[in-house]
């Protein structure tokens, strides 16, 4: 059985619209997580878009209801076209227990269908930071190819004795960035990121990618 973490990013005024395709598929568990861009002001000129709040929508899902949700959110969203948003799916490898797959997947009625081709074009960095430091994250992202990114606000819950021995703290307030970028790019990107705002620096920011197999809402980039 394939299943992926399908997330979508979108302007909050779309999150509802888009949670609501989720729930009409059957999913039992959607998540809407709040969020905002990281687009300079020039980036978002090029590209015709101006600065919004995010919100991050995302569910387990099989491989046809993934393939489904990307046909409707591509024909009732436009999540295709730049501007209105990213939808993106990432392999799962397993869940905790058969009942838990049950019940993301509506009894299974979620997780049907065969296995996708992924080719894993396109990764998603994640990057895990001291609050308030993610325009310099982005600078170093930028500078290695990245285009825009996603912040959401988190909680450090790290163990007692991290700060001394890693000289960051993990309890801090965090920022964690969502950057979906090309595999060519991917290692850029990171290297950029420790170099520039890593554990060392007042960012504190370590980072890891995700592979993913499908992506909707980088059609400009793919042509270029």
């Amino acid at each position: 059985m394939e299943l992926y973490y399908l997330m979508s990013i979108t302007d909050r005024e779309r999150a509802e619209d888009m949670a609501a395709l989720y729930r009409d598929a059957g999913l039992n568990l959607v998540t809407t997580m709040l969020g905002r861009g990281t687009a300079t002001p020039e980036h978002l000129a090029l590209y015709g878009l101006s600065r919004t709040e995010k919100a991050v929508t995302g569910a387990v899902v099989g491989a046809d209801v993934m393939k489904q949700l990307f046909r409707a959110a591509k024909r009732k969203l436009f999540i295709d076209i730049p501007g209105n948003g990213l939808m993106l799916a990432i392999p799962l490898k397993s869940v905790s227990s058969g009942r838990t797959l049950a019940y993301l997947t509506d009894g299974g009625k979620a997780a049907s269908g065969g296995v996708p081709t992924m080719n894993f074009e396109y990764e998603l960095i994640v990057v895990i930071l001291n609050e308030g430091h993610s325009d310099m994250v982005m600078d170093a992202a930028r500078s290695a190819g990245a285009g825009g990114g996603t912040v959401l606000h988190a909680k450090g819950t790290g163990g007692i004795g991290t700060e001394k021995f890693f000289g960051v703290s993990l309890a801090d307030e965090k920022d964690v960035i969502y950057i979906v970028a090309s595999g060519k790019e991917k290692a850029a990107i990171m290297n950029a990121i420790n170099k520039e705002a890593g554990p060392s620096t007042k960012a504190g920011a370590i980072s890891f990618s995700l592979p993913v197999s499908d992506v909707a809402g980088l059609r400009r980039l793919d042509d270029e």
